[in-house]
C-alpha cells in the first residue's frame, strides 16, 4: 500500500477490499497485504474478497499456487463424481484463501450460458441444465464454506443469455418471465440462502426495460428478493464497467437507492474511489445485519481437512475420462 492509499482507506473506512491478480504474487507478500488492509481500516474481520473461480478466472495463479479447473471441466465430469470435484475443488480453493486472510470468493458462477451468448461466461459456467447448475453449485459453495470462506453466487438473476461482455456494454436479455423464471432464476432460486450474490449488469425488458438489474428497484424487489428469495449480502458487480452509463457517483447513488447493499469498485484508481465514498452514505442497518448474518456462517469450526488427500482425491477425479466413465 502507498502511504495516500493508506490515509485514504483510514478516512474513507471502506466496509472491505477486493484483489486481483495485480495484488497476489506470494503467500508471504499476499499475506502481509491483507494484514495491511485490514490494519488501514482498524478492523480484523474485515472482508477481502478474491475472484478465484478456477479456469481463466484465478487471481492466485502457479507456481505459487495450484491450478484449478473451470467449471465446465467439472461438470463434464458423470454424477456423483462431478459433486465431489465441485465440493473438494472449493474446500482446496478456500484453504489456499483462508492461509493468506481472504474471506469471501466470488464464485460459483451460475449463469446458464446459451447459443450464440457472449463468451465471457463460457467455461465459468457449471453448464445450461438448471438443475445441475444448482447441485454443482451448492456443493462448491459448501466446500468454501466448510473451509471458512464464504461464497458470492453470481451473477444474479443471470447473465448467461447476454450476448455482449457487460464489461464493455449494457447486454440487453428480452427473454419473457416465465422463460427467465423457469431457466436463469432457477439456480439462484435453489441457492437463495446463501450468503452473498453478486448483481448482473443486465436490462431484462421483461422486469425493467429502462435499468439493468444493478440500477433497477423491479429487478432486485420483485425478482432477487421477492422470486428468487435470496436474502443475503447483495453486491454490485465492478461499478466501472462500461455496461454501466452516468458518473461513478450517480452509478453508486443508483444502485444503493436500488438496494444494493454494497458497492463494488475494483481498479484501485484512487480518484475513482475518491468519487464514490463520497457518493456513498454509511452502510444501511439491513446491510449490516446481512453481513454479520455471513460472518457467523463463516466463523463456524471448520471440518477436519487432510490437505495431502484431498489433492490426491482431487487428481483422482479429474483425471477420469468423461467420456469412457459415461460408457
Amino acid at each position: 500500500m502507498t502511504r495516500e492509499e493508506r490515509h485514504f482507506f483510514a478516512a474513507a473506512d471502506p466496509l472491505g477490499f477486493v484483489l486481483f491478480r495485480r495484488n497476489c504474487r506470494t503467500r508471504d507478500q499476499l499475506h502481509a497485504l491483507v494484514d495491511e488492509l485490514r490494519a488501514s481500516v482498524g478492523r480484523d474481520g474485515a472482508p477481502v474478497v478474491v475472484d478465484q473461480e478456477g479456469g481463466r478466472v484465478a487471481r492466485l495463479q502457479p507456481p505459487e499456487w495450484r491450478p484449478y479447473p473451470a467449471a465446465a471441466q467439472i461438470a463434464a465430469l458423470p454424477d456423483p463424481l462431478a459433486l465431489e470435484a465441485a465440493r473438494l475443488g472449493a474446500r482446496l480453493i478456500a484453504d489456499d484463501l483462508a492461509e493468506v486472510g481472504i474471506t469471501v470468493d466470488c464464485a460459483p458462477v451460475l449463469d446458464l450460458p446459451l447459443p450464440g451468448a457472449d463468451p465471457v461466461i463460457g467455461d465459468r459456467a457449471f453448464g445450461n441444465d438448471p438443475a445441475r447448475v444448482a447441485r454443482l453449485g451448492q456443493a462448491f459453495c459448501e466446500g468454501l464454506l466448510v473451509g471458512g470462506v464464504l461464497p458470492v453466487i453470481k451473477h444474479i438473476p443471470g447473465h448467461g443469455r447476454a450476448r455482449v461482455d457487460s464489461h464493455r456494454a449494457c447486454p440487453l436479455v428480452e427473454a419473457g418471465h416465465a422463460t427467465l423464471s423457469g431457466s436463469d432464476f432457477a439456480p439462484f432460486r435453489a441457492l437463495s440462502a446463501m450468503p452473498w450474490a453478486m448483481t448482473a449488469h443486465i436490462v431484462y425488458t421483461a422486469i425493467d426495460d429502462a435499468a439493468p438489474a444493478t440500477f433497477s428497484s423491479r429487478v432486485i424487489d420483485t425478482i432477487i428478493r421477492g422470486e428468487i428469495g435470496f436474502g443475503g449480502v447483495l453486491v454490485s458487480d465492478d461499478i466501472s464497467m462500461g455496461a454501466l452509463d452516468g458518473t461513478l457517483a450517480e452509478r453508486t447513488r443508483r444502485a444503493l437507492d436500488a438496494g444494493v447493499d454494497l458497492v463494488l469498485h475494483c481498479n484501485g484508481v484512487m480518484a475513482e474511489m475518491a468519487e464514490i465514498v463520497d457518493a456513498a452514505p454509511p452502510i444501511s442497518p439491513a446491510a449490516r445485519e446481512r453481513i454479520a448474518r455471513g460472518e457467523a456462517r463463516r466463523l463456524r469450526p471448520l471440518e477436519d481437512f487432510d490437505r495431502g488427500n484431498a489433492e490426491r482425491r482431487f487428481a483422482e477425479l479429474m483425471a477420469v475420462d468423461p467420456i469412457r466413465s459415461r460408457a
